[in-house]
């Protein structure tokens, strides 16, 4: 559902802009909350949740290259808004997937340059935004467990298609270029994206029950789902195993339970999980991929949306159209293509988030140190009154007097 050039007047495309603008603001600020964790998650891997959003991006990069068939002469792909927000939140998924549009129009000449804005809006933020919503009232309506979060997730992501298809209508209504029917531009749009986003579902789902299945800490969306683990003593039992290891014990915060020894380990096995099944996705199968026109692109042709549509700005980009300039082999050439593509998603992703990170935890030690010195202060000003803090009487003090 990338938007060309041309589709879009300049006023609403500058609108659209400023909107998503804003947006990637807001979610900037809400994603360091995300990928710090809540408190009780603090201690579990929150170093980690970086490179694996930066791992969502690539692996949305990825599979968006994967075009399957919905109907005569139409294919599909993800869009990714659901599956981002459930595996690291609303907020980091509005930038997972504002990173991905970013690196397709800029270096594969795919969605126009000056609809970024329009791109982000629609496949960004409104997918993020109503599949997230949905998710979340599914999740609290269903019974707790891994089948209810997979089962949202689909519903979730099955709505958010349309969702996107109604708000390309909405904002071709505003500023079109060409002059079709709006009924005949929803009725169209609506009707191929409710297809494609069967597909969406059954790709968020297969994924996020994947991730559940390994590691459900790492799902965002699954977060309070599981209960925390207890540490039991018996009297004739022995030494509990990893008893003595960091953030355990009776020592470890109260709630947080035993710290499964080889966390990081696993994690890292995700990770390289992730990024070899991306690689594989568009390096490989890429290739096999449908070559037929996407939902909007053939709603564009046959109602002539597409009339004054404009050539990409990156056209002569070396990697335009996904394939690497001056290699004949189209099955080189795109493979190569797909796994540039890939790491550059992921570098840029990474580099993203984990400055993100850095500013959340800058901020967190600031708060720590005023809270230190306050501390501080008030100590000094109780020993200098003969006082103790929380207004604790103080010691008697002997005088000549009374000796």
């Amino acid at each position: 559902m990338h938007v060309p050039d041309g589709f879009i007047d300049a006023p609403v495309s500058a609108a659209t802009g400023v909107l998503a603008a804003a947006a990637v603001a807001v979610s900037l600020r809400g994603a360091r909350r995300e990928l710090g964790g809540p408190e009780a998650h603090a201690g579990l891997g929150a170093e980690r949740t970086a490179p694996l959003a930066g791992l969502v991006a690539a692996f949305i990069f990825a599979v968006q290259m994967l075009n399957f068939p919905v109907a005569a002469g139409t294919s599909g792909h993800l869009l990714g808004g659901a599956l981002a927000a459930i595996l690291v939140g609303p907020y980091t998924g509005v930038l997972c997937v504002s990173v991905v549009l970013l690196m397709q129009a800029v270096l594969f000449a795919d969605g126009g340059l000056t609809a970024l804005g329009v791109n982000i809006t629609d496949m960004a933020v409104v997918t993020t935004v109503v599949a997230y919503g949905i998710f979340r009232g599914l999740v609290k309506a269903l019974p707790r467990g891994r089948r209810a979060v997979t089962a949202a997730a689909f519903v979730a992501a099955v709505i958010s298609v349309p969702a996107a298809a109604v708000a390309f209508t909405g904002l071709y209504a505003l500023g079109g270029t060409t002059h079709v029917p709006i009924g005949t531009v929803f009725a169209a749009m609506t009707g191929v994206h409710v297809l494609i986003g069967i597909g969406e579902a059954a790709i968020t789902a297969l994924t996020v029950g994947a991730v559940l299945a390994v590691r459900p800490d790492l799902v965002y969306g699954a977060r309070g789902l599981a209960k925390p683990l207890q540490l039991r003593t018996s009297p004739l039992a022995g030494p509990v195993a990893g008893a003595g290891e960091p953030g355990s014990g009776p020592s470890a915060a109260p709630g947080a339970g035993p710290r499964p020894a080889g966390a990081r380990r696993s994690a890292r096995r995700v990770w390289l999980a992730g990024v070899a099944v991306a690689l594989v996705c568009a390096g490989g199968v890429s290739y096999y991929a449908s070559t037929s026109p996407d939902g909007l692109e053939k709603v564009a042709q046959d109602q002539g949306i597409d009339a004054k549509a404009e050539e990409h700005a990156a056209k002569d980009s070396p990697l335009a159209d996904y394939s690497v300039k001056d290699i004949a082999d189209p099955r080189i050439s795109g493979g190569l293509a797909g796994v540039i593509g890939v790491g550059a998603t992921l570098a840029v992703g990474t580099g993203v988030f984990v400055v993100v990170r850095r500013r959340r935890g800058a901020a967190r030690g600031d708060a720590d140190t005023d809270t230190a010195a306050e501390a501080t202060t008030e100590a000094g000003s109780a020993a200098g009154t003969g006082t103790t803090v929380g207004d604790a009487p103080a010691p008697p003090r002997h005088t000549p007097e009374s000796a």
